[in-house]
């Protein structure tokens, strides 16, 4: 196969807010007192909800700058490409990379929606919820089908509420929830709670993935001051691993066969050695630690409920057959730093050339599986003669997408200029400075 033969859908990339995302789907008078909303503040933006001052942007906006300029940069919305926040620039950037479709996390509210979780006003946070998921869905996601798959967030805290919300957005064509993969961590109920119930059942009802993006609950430590920060990158995605181990021994599992976790941006190249260990632990102490799976193995279970995502991972798809290979799926990251924008298309088939994938698993990977468990289909509604890499980038070439890197100086540019490795230390320093919220 060709690179511009690919198919590429991403199930996991990001969306910084428009300024105005709110205004369409809140009354004159929630606009002015629940919902959250944008302020400039010497030169930088934040969005301020429930009296916190949240700098969203930073890494999570960095996509088409030099990556000597990485860092806390950039804070205000002039200073990052309008695709970032855009969804007709973003069309124009997902053509230029190839990307057929894409799944866009929240910013601001933090992946799976925690600083809506912790409000203290929970009537007003179910209504922004509510509000944030019929601009998602609606706006974000409807202006062009096929492009964007719809993903929601819930209010977590109230098992009725979250019930319902699934249950309305699944009416309006979303089949994903964005979900933290500890709950616990943020004082929630464990997922061997019984607080859960009736969400695994409406999710299995309704064929809805619950995707648990890394840093959503776990997260994986700084080990120091020190420490350069590039070691808490390196360890990142491993962070998803302790929490894959609790959904794996969830009890709930096993009462509904078709309930599917998608452990984004988690990587795959740990889940051979997590599912020996998890054989081995089985084998050796289920003895007298009761673990049951209903007659079936660990990796069994994994296969059935678990999809893994991937960016670089050729150590993941050399094994992919161990892992499962019709459960792993594609991601571009968008516009994040690990992001390989605008030759991501290169990126990956670099990998699959490596790992000498067929094209029949080529296939699977970079769209199949994702059409297949998200209920999603933009072939159907495209035509697959457009679809492709080659095609989405003869639009972007029509359309004039300029993919040129741009310098915008700042904060990050003076911290390139450092002799020495920037530090963890450092680096939460920044976050803390600028108000950053983390998830």
């Amino acid at each position: 196969m060709k690179t511009e033969d690919l198919i590429l859908i991403s199930v996991d990339d990001h969306v910084v807010e428009p300024p105005e995302m709110f205004d369409n789907h809140m009354s004159k008078k929630e606009l002015e007192t629940i919902a959250p909303r944008l302020i400039e503040e010497n030169g930088k933006n934040f969005w301020i909800y429930e009296g916190q001052k949240i700098g969203n942007m930073g890494l999570n906006a960095v996509v088409g700058r030099p990556k000597e300029e990485y860092g806390m940069e950039p804070l205000h919305y002039d200073d990052m490409r309008k695709a970032i926040y855009s969804i007709d620039e973003r069309i124009g950037d997902m053509n230029a990379n190839g990307i057929l479709s894409s799944m866009c996390f929240p910013t601001f509210p933090t992946f799976a929606g925690n600083l809506f979780h912790q409000a203290k006003d929970k009537n007003g946070a179910k209504r922004v919820i509510e509000a944030y998921n019929d601009w998602h869905i609606d706006e974000w996601a409807g202006k062009y089908p096929g492009r964007i798959i719809p993903l929601a967030m819930l209010p977590i805290w109230d098992p009725e509420a979250m019930v319902k919300e699934v249950k309305r957005v699944v009416a309006k064509g979303c089949k994903a929830i964005t979900f933290p993969d500890n709950p616990s961590s943020h004082g929630f109920p464990s997922l061997h709670n019984k607080h859960w119930d009736r969400l695994w059942e409406v999710c299995a009802e309704n064929d809805v993935i619950i995707n648990c993006h890394i840093g959503t609950g776990a997260h994986p430590p700084h080990s120091s001051d020190e420490t350069p920060i590039d070691a808490w990158i390196t360890s990142f995605p491993l962070s998803i691993a302790t929490s894959a181990a609790d959904w794996l021994h969830g009890r709930f599992l096993l009462k509904y066969d078709n309930l599917k976790i998608s452990l984004t941006e988690g990587g795959i190249g740990w889940v051979p050695y997590f599912l020996e260990r998890a054989e081995f632990t089985y084998d050796h102490h289920s003895a007298w630690t009761n673990s049951k799976f209903e007659g079936k193995r660990p990796t069994e279970v994994f296969k059935e409920h678990f999809l893994t995502c991937f960016i670089d991972d050729e150590s993941g798809l050399r094994n992919r057959d161990f892992v499962g290979i019709d459960n792993m799926m594609f991601e571009c990251d968008y516009p994040h730093s690990d992001c390989t924008w605008p030759v991501t298309p290169e990126e990956t088939m670099r990998q699959f050339d490596n790992t000498k994938l067929s094209d029949e698993e080529i296939n699977k990977v970079t769209h199949l599986n994702a059409i297949k468990h998200f209920g999603f289909d933009p072939i159907k509604i495209l035509g697959r003669e457009n679809c492709t890499v080659g095609a989405l980038r003869e639009q972007a070439k029509a359309a004039g997408v300029d993919t040129s890197e741009k310098s915008a100086g700042g904060q990050s540019a003076k911290v390139s200029d450092r002799s020495g490795r920037m530090t963890s230390g450092e680096v939460q320093k920044l976050f803390a400075g600028e108000g950053a919220a983390a998830d």
